[in-house]
């Protein structure tokens, strides 16, 4: 298996909405972009997955050697092999990935955020610099565009976050911050206990329509001559937000399952959003 074949394997298994945005990308870019994915999958999987705090913490350290590493030249993991090949390409800096290794070790280091401007430092970590990879990765000519990339970044990890609050809260974690529970009188416990309540409900239709706010800011911030090239952006926020839809028609029952569009819906979004954006690009 080729480094390339490594990370695409990474991506599709993952079903991911992301995935489905890559397929209307030109060859190089979709090269790197899934090599950039598959990096913030074995990231992500190191705290994820790997039950022993402190081997995710040397997990994590040996990601920063990796990084420091494939920017020498001298890559050892496949992701990182790949990575190699995107950077002949495309000019993106270590910093980035360092910092949303930095995101990932919060995840180690704290379990609950006091205020969203708490929140708002580790979302900008583990995804607005992810976006901000991705612009480079896409093309702009208007430095306003890594301004939207940083804010639907930050659109799309609240939107996980939402999605995502029962199997964060058997990790142990709560990412939705205190000053919210407070206000809608939702308890840690409860969050913990998978306790389903009206109090939840209201503050998750507070949390979504802070969401479509920020999903909103960002596209007003993407500028006209960009808009085309960061098409695949605006691929995943058709479906995230269509993910947010799905989750107030629910009634944000997300102590009972955890909501994922099919396959094929995922698709055809991705497929209509591509053929408009195509459309207005002429």
């Amino acid at each position: 298996m080729t480094p390339d074949e490594y990370c695409r394997d990474k991506a599709a298994k993952s079903g991911s909405s992301f995935y489905y945005s890559f397929m209307f990308l030109p060859p190089q870019k979709r090269q790197a972009i899934i090599a950039l994915y598959a990096f913030c999958r074995e990231v992500d999987d190191a705290v994820d997955e790997i039950a022993d705090p402190d081997v995710a913490a040397q997990t994590l350290a040996w990601w920063r050697q990796e990084i420091e590493q494939t920017f020498h030249g001298k890559p050892s993991h496949p992701v990182g092999k790949a990575l190699q090949t995107a950077l002949e390409n495309f000019e993106l800096h270590p910093e980035y990935f360092h910092e949303i290794i930095d995101g990932m070790e919060m995840d180690l280091q704290q379990q609950s955020y006091p205020a969203f401007k708490h929140l708002a430092l580790y979302c900008h970590r583990v995804a607005s610099v992810v976006g901000l990879l991705a612009a480079e990765i896409f093309g702009y000519q208007n430095r306003n565009t890594l301004k939207y990339a940083e804010k639907l970044g930050l659109a799309f990890q609240l939107t996980n976050i939402i999605r995502d609050v029962r199997e964060d809260a058997e990790r142990g974690r709560i990412y939705l911050p205190d000053e919210d529970l407070q206000r809608f009188n939702v308890s840690h416990d409860d969050i913990i206990s998978l306790r389903q309540t009206p109090a939840l409900t209201a503050l998750l239709q507070f949390e979504a329509q802070r969401a479509r706010e920020l999903y909103q800011e960002a596209k007003n911030l993407l500028p006209a001559e960009d808009r085309f090239n960061q098409r695949t952006g605006l691929i995943m926020s058709a479906i995230y937000e269509a993910t947010l839809d799905e989750l107030e028609r629910e009634g944000f029952q997300v102590m009972q399952h955890r909501l994922s569009l099919t396959p094929l819906r995922k698709l055809w979004l991705a497929w209509k959003t591509a053929r408009r954006e195509r459309k207005r690009g002429r």
